[in-house]
């Protein structure tokens, strides 16, 4: 990586050093995980009081009600952890049929929140601190209030005028009638005792105790199908990661059922083309990877579900001689339609924490769709997810709706290990954008040597559907025009003009192993901090 000394045009930002280091998208949630580390936990316990913190400062990426995905590097080897909660035992195709569909909001698009027993397995694998230790930031700020950021405000004001009539949601998020400003103190003070409560219990209050009990009183009030029995049943599963080689390094990522496999896939199908042939600045190479990542979202949406229900393996889909078979349906001439389907939006937090001993984490939590399915839980601060939404009603499809099931994800936490040694946590929150994210991460880094900050500043690109491309505003209008004559339909949008060009966070190796560079997003309100 080169560290030029004053930022080139789309970077505002220099990267951060330091023995040890937090990267999340929000400075109180940076500040709670290095606090942690201060006062003797690692990597993996900052991760955890980050998370927590991210689910009351930022509730429209994340909640109590989030599921979560990690890959833990312990200075020696990968972990991966999976703690996405099932769709309830009750949700059967006939009963979405009866209601003309699986809706995107409400407790009909609830399942089973796997966030905190994701917390809670975390700690118990690889935490040094007590787990009841980790939450006392997040408890003190809750009680004390918090300045709501810009970024999360503009959120939060949009997603207020889609979910104000959802169950409970005025009332937690809406303090007389209206959404916070910028700058506003915004206390949650039931959110603190639940805290103390997940706390306390070790995460199993959330699944059979108190908060158990509210979550289920609210389900049958409004005769939802989740019970007693689909919470307590939580359990994360630990996996192994899948790896794809590319370059120099090696891309790491989450098997089904998350979106990670179509950044693997896209690095693989690369391989077979001339992407070596071309410099950075080169529209042939960028039309190649844009025709990649198409094919990579169309088994995507074709193939990838809930892994007991899969027709076909991540292996295969992985397969070599595969990749090259797809690799050759691409014209480097030419835009094409591989048959992907329209993307939609999302809502997640993505953070990183790396500890002097080694230890690096790269974690990821989300409700979806931004504040998720709109149902807040009174008196506690618990908002819940709508996961259940990315299910489909074909019976055909892996992905159909059952009971019991996990569903497809998007999100995804990622890795990258070079033959030269290094590491990096990375990760792009922002629903279909990340896993085309990971790609663009990985090309910026380890095949154009960019700086882990200047990376994640550069103007990003994104796949829509058919021939449809997004550039980030600053993106090289010489590049764009290339693309347009290549047959690509090419529209420019301002990064804040709706969140799609996600919020990445990046923590690397120095080449000398004694530290640590990190970078944030400036899409977002977060920061790296370090710990000297």
């Amino acid at each position: 990586m080169n560290y030029p000394p004053h930022p080139v045009q789309f970077s505002r930002r220099t990267p951060v050093f330091g023995r040890a280091l937090v990267a999340t998208s929000h400075y109180l949630a940076s500040k709670a995980g290095i606090s942690v580390m201060e006062r003797g936990g690692n990597a993996v316990d900052a991760a955890i009081a980050t998370a927590a913190m991210l689910t009351l400062v930022e509730p429209t990426g994340c909640g109590l009600g989030s599921d979560a995905f990690a890959i833990i590097h312990d200075g020696k080897q990968l972990h991966g952890l999976n703690s996405s909660g099932p769709s309830p035992q009750g949700a059967h195709r006939d009963f979405y049929r009866k209601l003309g569909g699986i809706p995107e909001r409400g407790w009909h698009a609830v399942t089973v929140p796997g966030a905190v027993a994701g917390w809670a397995s975390l700690s118990k694998e690889f935490g040094k601190l007590a787990f009841e230790e980790l939450f006392d930031e997040v408890v003190d700020q809750a009680e004390r209030g918090f300045h709501v950021t810009p970024v999360v405000a503009h959120l939060w004001h949009r997603n207020a005028q889609i979910l104000r009539s959802q169950p409970g949601f005025e009332e937690m998020f809406m303090r007389q009638g209206k959404a916070p400003v910028p700058g506003s103190l915004f206390q949650q003070q039931g959110m603190a005792e639940s805290f103390r409560l997940i706390a306390r219990s070790g995460g199993r209050d959330f699944y059979e105790g108190y908060l158990a009990e509210q979550i289920i009183r609210s389900a049958k009030h409004h005769d939802a199908l989740m019970n007693e029995h689909d919470l307590a049943g939580m359990k994360p599963e630990w996996v192994p990661v899948i790896s794809q080689e590319f370059g120099q390094a090696q891309l790491h990522e989450l098997p089904p059922n998350g979106q990670g496999i179509a950044a693997s896939m896209a690095l693989g199908i690369l391989r077979h083309t001339d992407f070596d042939h071309y410099g950075s600045r080169d529209a042939r190479r960028l039309h190649l990877t844009i025709e990649a990542m198409k094919l990579a979202f169309a088994d995507l949406q074709t193939h990838v579900a809930d892994p007991r229900h899969m027709k076909i393996g991540h292996q295969q889909m992985l397969d070599d001689q595969y990749l090259a078979e797809r690799a050759a349906l691409i014209n480097p001439h030419q835009a094409s339609h591989f048959g992907a389907g329209a993307p939609p939006p999302g809502g997640t937090v993505y953070l990183c924490a790396a500890d002097k001993n080694g230890l690096m984490v790269s974690f990821i939590q989300s409700n979806y769709m931004g504040m998720g399915s709109g149902v807040c839980i009174p008196g506690t601060g618990i908002h819940l997810q709508n996961r259940g939404a990315n299910f489909v009603m074909d019976e055909e499809h892996p992905n159909c709706v059952a009971g019991g099931k996990r569903p497809f994800h998007t999100i995804i936490p990622g890795f990258v290990t070079g033959h030269d040694g290094g590491r990096m946590a990375t990760g792009v929150m922002g629903a279909f954008m990340q896993a085309q994210g990971h790609v663009q991460m990985v090309i910026n880094t380890q095949i154009d040597g960019m700086d882990v900050q200047t990376a994640i500043d550069y103007p990003r690109w994104r796949y829509i559907e058919g021939k449809k491309i997004e550039l980030e505003a600053g993106f090289d209008l010489l590049l764009a025009d290339e693309l347009i004559r290549m047959g690509h339909e090419v529209q420019t949008m301002a990064a804040s003009q709706n969140g799609g060009f996600g919020g990445a966070q990046l923590i690397a190796t120095l080449p000398s192993q004694d530290g640590y560079v990190g970078g944030s997003d400036p899409r977002k309100d977060g920061q790296v901090m370090m710990m000297g």
